[in-house]
């Protein structure tokens, strides 16, 4: 299994020399966006429970906070090994997206079954300088997303992939 790239690395790439794809890790913007809102909504939820607990039943009910806080303490480490388990490679014909961590799921696109690749960015992945790509095919199982990209990287993707279907699709 190869070592992730970085996501500059692989622009325009096709595969290397032993026909294995050229795999781009996404950008560690996206593990700090998804670790600030983990903080952010399970300490609202740790305040939410424990100020009404402790000041209407009792301090010691007050401990009812604990549980969002190590639902966080859970998750970190955890956002960290979904983040590393994301990638994609762009081949001659098709597409990969490669993700999981207990349950591998890698997702072959072909070019010419794209019907439309869309870039969205949300307030918080604008705000974190990502955006996501996400492809359309007839089949709506084969849907992808490619979340947490610079945005100049998913434009470049986009371009590139709208380019490439077009080519692909143009005998049909």
């Amino acid at each position: 299994m190869s070592t992730p790239e970085t996501a500059g690395a692989a622009a325009g790439a096709g595969t290397a020399a032993g026909d294995e794809p050229v795999w781009t890790a996404l950008p560690p913007r996206l593990l700090r966006m998804r670790r600030l809102l983990l903080v952010v909504w399970l300490g609202l939820l740790a305040l939410a429970v424990g100020l009404p607990l402790g000041l209407l039943v009792g301090p010691a009910w007050a401990a009812f906070a604990l549980l969002p806080l190590a639902v966080m303490a859970w998750g970190w480490p955890l956002l960290e090994r979904n983040w590393r388990s994301w990638r994609y490679a762009e081949r001659a014909d098709d597409l990969l997206i490669s993700r999981g961590v207990l349950w591998r799921q890698e997702t072959v696109v072909p070019y010419g079954r794209m019907q439309l690749v869309e870039v969205t960015s949300g307030p918080v992945e604008r705000h974190f300088g990502l955006a996501s790509v996400q492809l359309h095919t007839a089949a709506a199982a084969t849907d992808a997303t490619i979340p947490g990209l610079d945005p100049a990287e998913a434009e470049r993707l986009r371009d590139r992939l709208t380019e490439l279907g077009e080519a692909r699709s143009a005998g049909l």
